[in-house]
C-alpha cells in the first residue's frame, strides 16, 4: 500500500462517508496550517497576529475558490468527456476580455460597448461558449494528443492576438484622428494590447460596506468590529469575496455538474469516456455530444477567468500564459479526474498545500533561523550552497529560492502520483457511465 493509500485509509470514515464533510474537514486543517504559520510569522515581525491569519485565511480561500471552479469546469471535459483540453488559459481570457470590452465605455481607451456590468458577463458567457463550439468544429475530429495540441495552440493563438497592438484601440495621442481599433458594424473596441485592459469588477464585495456618500450600515458594524481586533478594511473587503465564491459560486459549479453527469445527457458523455464507439454504434451523435459539452465547460471556464483574473480591475494578456492551464490540471490530477468532489479537494491541496504552502514554510524556516541563529547564510548559487557543507547554508538557499524550487516539488509529487495514485486522492470515486451500480456482477443470486 502506498503512502498515499494509508493516509487516505487513515481518514476517519465520519468524513469519507459524506462528501460536505470532507471538504469541511479539508478546509478546517488548511486554515489551521495557514493560520498557525501567519500568526507565528506576524509575532516574529511585530505585526498584527489577528490581521496577518485573516489576511492569509482571505487569500488562501480565494485561491482555493477559483481553482476548485476551473478544476470542476475541467472535469467536464476531461473526467466526464475524456476531452484532453489544455487550452484552458485561452477560454479564461477570451472570458475576462469579452466581459471587459462589453462594458467599457465608448469614449474609453481602450473602447468598448458600454454595456451594464451583469449584462457583460452574460455577453461574455455565450462569446466564450460560441469560441469553444468554433474551435469544437475541427478539434474534436482529433484524438487524445492531437486534441491537447489543438487547444494549447489555440489557446496560445488567443493570447498572441488579445497582445498584439494592431487591435490595441489605446489613444496615445490627444490629436490623433486615427488608430488601431477594431471596427465590427460601427462598433469599435480595442483589446489594449500588451498594455493590458482593465476590467469593471474591482473588489466587487466592497460595495455591501461602502457606498459613494460613505459606510453601508453593514459597513459600519463591519469595519467597526475588524479595526478593534485589527483587522484591515481591504483584508474585510477580500475575505468577503472569497467566501462569496467558495460558498456560492463552487456550490453551484458543483451542482450544476452533479446535475448534469446524473442526466440521461451526462451518461453519453461518460459512455463517450469510456468507449466512444460503443456509445455511437448505439445510435449517439457523439460529435455532436462532445461540441456541446465542450461550449458549456469553455463557458464556466469564461466565468472562472472572470471571477478570478476579472475581480483584480485590471488584466494582461500574459496572465493566461499556459502555466496557467498546467496548475488547473494539476489541481484535478490531484484529485482525482471524474468526480466533482474530487476536483474540490484538488483545488483546494493543490491551491493551499503545493501551491502557496512552500512559499509558507519557507517563510517558517527562515523566522525560526533569525530567533535561533540572527539570520541565515545566502549562498549565491546551488554550486556554493552545496560545497559549503553546512545545513543552514542548504536552507538559507531554499528561503531564496523557494519560487523556482517549488516547481521541483510539484513535478515530484506528480511523478509520485503517477506511480502510485494515478486515480489521484478520489479517483476512485470517478461516476460511472451507467445509471445504476453495475459493480455487483452476481445476477442477484443470494449467497443461501
Amino acid at each position: 500500500m502506498s503512502v498515499a493509500d494509508r493516509a487516505w485509509a487513515a481518514v476517519p470514515g465520519y468524513f469519507k462517508e459524506n462528501d460536505t464533510r470532507l471538504i469541511a474537514g479539508l478546509l478546517l486543517g488548511t486554515y489551521v496550517f495557514h493560520g498557525v504559520l501567519a500568526g507565528f510569522l506576524a509575532g516574529v515581525n511585530n505585526a498584527s497576529v489577528a490581521n496577518a491569519v485573516a489576511n492569509s485565511a482571505s487569500n488562501i480561500t480565494f485561491l482555493i475558490a477559483v481553482y476548485a471552479l476551473l478544476a470542476l469546469a475541467l472535469n467536464l471535459h476531461w473526467g466526464y468527456t475524456g476531452l484532453f483540453n489544455i487550452g484552458v488559459a485561452g477560454f479564461m481570457a477570451v472570458g475576462v476580455y469579452s466581459m471587459s470590452i462589453l462594458a467599457a465605455s465608448p469614449t474609453g481607451s481602450p473602447p468598448g460597448l458600454g454595456l451594464p456590468v451583469p449584462v457583460a458577463i452574460v455577453g461574455a458567457l455565450l462569446i466564450t461558449a460560441v469560441v469553444g463550439g468554433l474551435a469544437a468544429l475541427p478539434a474534436l475530429q482529433l484524438d487524445a494528443d492531437y486534441l491537447a495540441i489543438v487547444t494549447v495552440g489555440l489557446s496560445e493563438i488567443i493570447r498572441l492576438v488579445l497582445n498584439a497592438s494592431y487591435f490595441a484601440g489605446t489613444v496615445t495621442d490627444p490629436e490623433a484622428t486615427s488608430y488601431n481599433v477594431v471596427d465590427v458594424f460601427g462598433l469599435q473596441f480595442g483589446t489594449g494590447g500588451g498594455q493590458g485592459i482593465s476590467t469593471p469588477i474591482n473588489s466587487p464585495a466592497r460595495a455591501i460596506y461602502e457606498t459613494e456618500s460613505g459606510l453601508t450600515a453593514i459597513g459600519d458594524v463591519v469595519y467597526g468590529l475588524a479595526d478593534t481586533v485589527g483587522v484591515g478594511t481591504s483584508v474585510v473587503v477580500g475575505g468577503t469575496y472569497a467566501v462569496v465564491l467558495l460558498v456560492v459560486f463552487v456550490t453551484l459549479y458543483y451542482v450544476l455538474l452533479s446535475r448534469i453527469g446524473n442526466s440521461p445527457f451526462g451518461r453519453v458523455l461518460k459512455a463517450i469516456r469510456e468507449d466512444e464507439l460503443v456509445a455511437r454504434s448505439l445510435g449517439k451523435d457523439t460529435r455532436l455530444f462532445k461540441i456541446k459539452v465542450f461550449m458549456v465547460g469553455c463557458a464556466l471556464m469564461g466565468l472562472g477567468g472572470i471571477l478570478w483574473q476579472g475581480s483584480y480591475g485590471f488584466v494582461n494578456p500574459n496572465t493566461f500564459r499556459p502555466i496557467v492551464t498546467f496548475y488547473i490540471f494539476t489541481a484535478l490530477i490531484v484529485g482525482g479526474s471524474g468526480s466533482n468532489t474530487g476536483s474540490v479537494v484538488g483545488g483546494a491541496v493543490f491551491a493551499a498545500f503545493l501551491l502557496e504552502g512552500p512559499r509558507r514554510i519557507a517563510g517558517f524556516v527562515d523566522a525560526v533561523a533569525q530567533l535561533f541563529f540572527g539570520s541565515l547564510p545566502r549562498p549565491t548559487n546551488f554550486y556554493e550552497a552545496i560545497v559549503t557543507l553546512n545545513p543552514l547554508a542548504w536552507a538559507g538557499y531554499l528561503v531564496d529560492n523557494v519560487a523556482y524550487l517549488k516547481f521541483i516539488f510539484l513535478g515530484a509529487v506528480l511523478v509520485y502520483l503517477m506511480q502510485n495514485r494515478p486515480e489521484g486522492l478520489l479517483g476512485g470515486r470517478s461516476e460511472i457511465a451507467a445509471s445504476v451500480d453495475l459493480s455487483d456482477r452476481t445476477g442477484g443470486e443470494s449467497d443461501e
